[in-house]
């Protein structure tokens, strides 16, 4: 960096960072849907003209590791020189750099006096793309049930929006346009906001200095990556991880990761995992690639590091064509999250075995996409309300797990009661807690997992879910006890109905549902729990009495 003034580099890189996050900001405060302007299901970048990542603004991990991914998809049919600044780039096809269908990605490029210099990049989880049913298709054998595919594409701001053929497309294939297009345009008001902080900045510093820091950005984030590999000892190691036999076949879905150190570089190798699946838990090589990013960077550097691309280059992926982590086409995909967090948590307890990472690592938890969908049409109007869920993160040797949380790849908020109540007439919400009995205990205990109950107010509501850890319970490290099982009960006239909720279901005025989330597993001994925390659990209702004997060997304090 000999060309750039050290004070300038510091200003116009945190001002890159700040702008994804305004960035970020904007989309979620100018949404429609309780899935983005609650959950915050959305996510923002500005990347390099080669598609590289700049600066990304902390929202959903999984969909900022691969926007660089989907960008160049897009730039490979459609080259950077031939772009002018009315357009705009869109992919959301799991095949060709995108994930699942409902995570749209859109790009916009950045002109400064005519040359390229950046791309704005926004993407958000939609409530509803057409497919088999409304919201979510859990049922889903191929992509195309699954809803509208949208390879690489470029289109004109001017000419294809705003009333153009490509919201008039869309407005025709989704059940719920006022929303959906009211979430693209939140997208399009982002990266307007990105594009004008660049330009700003270009304005006040200067195009070199604005391209150098960008450049250098990037290369920060590599050495710091690099180092901290180089700091591992050299070797293989180990792990691997198991989901829910979703199809039926007797046998869980594995998932092996071989973590290789060699000097500043580290291999991941999943072979060995199992195939893919009809069902719709297999996951794009997109979304594989966040999944084992994430995991390697919260373990390796700080938060004040960024992620870009510079995190990449350190690290490289060997992932079985065919296999549930990259499927061929026509696989369905929607739950691609699932398996992700079986390779973010095989990744992790391979680097549990590595010296010293045992003290920087976490046991396994909620880890874990829980969705819900509640839809119905009534007076030929479809409403649709997705949910994401928290749970019970595992515990460190340092900490226990935090308590009804969103899960490491997604890091989305629970939508209030309130939004719900004003949006939403078929359902109310009649019970919200966290679950005292759903962690597991060590020296430091999993965080709880939550409870959430849905009284249905009208008949012909379909309720649909996807989600892991019914049948394989979070695993805990060096001795720690394992988190309870999630798990999701329909009560109708007083009995609980036997029904698949996997498979989803048709439910009926007065029913409630009840979906538990499985808590976090514990990490060490329980024996050797500080009895200060101990009592403080049992004061804060966590464990009882009999419990702290039993399992703590701690005698409660009297009165």
């Amino acid at each position: 960096m000999t060309s750039l003034d050290p004070v300038d580099y510091a200003v116009i890189s945190q001002a890159l960072l700040a702008a994804s996050r305004e960035m970020g900001t904007k989309l979620v405060r100018s949404a429609y849907s309780n899935i983005v302007r609650e959950a915050r299901d959305a996510s923002c970048a500005i990347l390099d003209p080669a598609g590289n990542i700049v600066a990304q603004s902390e929202m959903v991990p999984m969909q900022l590791g691969s926007m660089n991914t989907t960008l160049r998809a897009c730039l490979a049919q459609y080259p950077a020189h031939t772009l002018t600044d009315d357009d705009f780039l869109v992919n959301n096809h799991p095949f060709h750099g995108g994930q699942h269908l409902q995570d749209v990605f859109i790009f916009r490029p950045v002109f400064i006096e005519g040359e390229l210099v950046a791309f704005a990049g926004s993407t958000a989880h939609h409530l509803d793309l057409g497919g088999g049913s409304a919201g979510l298709n859990a049922l889903a054998s191929d992509v195309y049930q699954e809803g509208l595919l949208l390879p690489p594409l470029k289109f004109s701001l001017s000419r294809d929006w705003n009333g153009g053929n490509f919201e008039r497309l869309l407005a025709a294939n989704i059940r719920v346009p006022d929303q959906t297009l009211g979430d693209f345009n939140a997208q399009f008001a982002a990266k307007a906001i990105g594009i004008e902080r660049v330009r700003q900045l270009c304005a006040k510093y200067g195009l070199a200095a604005v391209k150098a820091t960008m450049a250098e950005l990037i290369t920060y984030s590599e050495r710091q990556l690099r180092a901290a590999i180089r700091a591992l000892p050299d070797g293989v190691y180990y792990g691997e991880d198991a989901g829910d036999d979703i199809e039926g076949s007797g046998a869980p879905l594995w998932v092996r990761a071989k973590v290789t150190v060699a000097g500043d570089e580290m291999e991941i190798d999943f072979e060995g995992t199992c195939a893919q699946v009809g069902r719709n838990i297999n996951s794009p090589l997109a979304s594989t690639e966040s999944a084992v990013m994430s995991c390697i960077k919260g373990v390796l550097i700080g938060g004040d590091v960024p992620f870009n691309e510079g995190s990449f280059r350190p690290i490289r992926l060997k992932v079985p064509y065919g296999s549930i982590l990259n499927p061929r086409p026509p696989a369905p995909v929607r739950a691609r999250m699932l398996p992700c967090y079986r390779a973010y948590d095989a990744v992790m307890k391979a680097l549990a075995t590595v010296k010293p990472l045992p003290a920087r690592v976490i046991a396994s938890g909620f880890d874990n996409a829980l969705i819900t969908c509640l839809a119905r049409l009534s007076n030929g109007r479809y409403r649709v309300c997705l949910e994401t869920y928290g749970g019970g993160f595992g515990a460190s040797a340092t900490g226990d797990g935090a308590d009804g949380i969103a899960a490491p790849l997604s890091n989305t908020t629970n939508s209030p009661i309130e939004a719900l109540d004003m949006n939403f007439d078929y359902f109310r919400i009649a019970g919200y807690e966290l679950n005292p009995s759903s962690f597991g205990h060590g020296r430091r205990r999993g965080g709880l997992g939550m409870r959430r109950t849905y009284e249905i107010t009208a008949d012909d509501v379909d309720f649909s879910l996807y989600g892991d850890r019914f049948e394989i319970a979070p695993e805990g490290l060096m001795g720690g006890g394992a988190g309870a099982l999630s798990h999701a009960i329909v009560w109708r006239d007083g009995s609980i109905i036997d029904i698949d909720l996997k498979r989803g279901t048709r439910l009926r005025k007065g029913d409630r549902v009840v979906v538990s989330t499985s808590g976090g597993a514990g990490f060490g001994d329980p024996r050797e729990r500080a009895a200060d925390l101990v009592q403080g659990d049992i004061e804060q209702g966590v464990i009882d009495a009999d419990v702290a004997r039993e399992v703590y060997g701690h005698t409660p304090a009297k009165g």
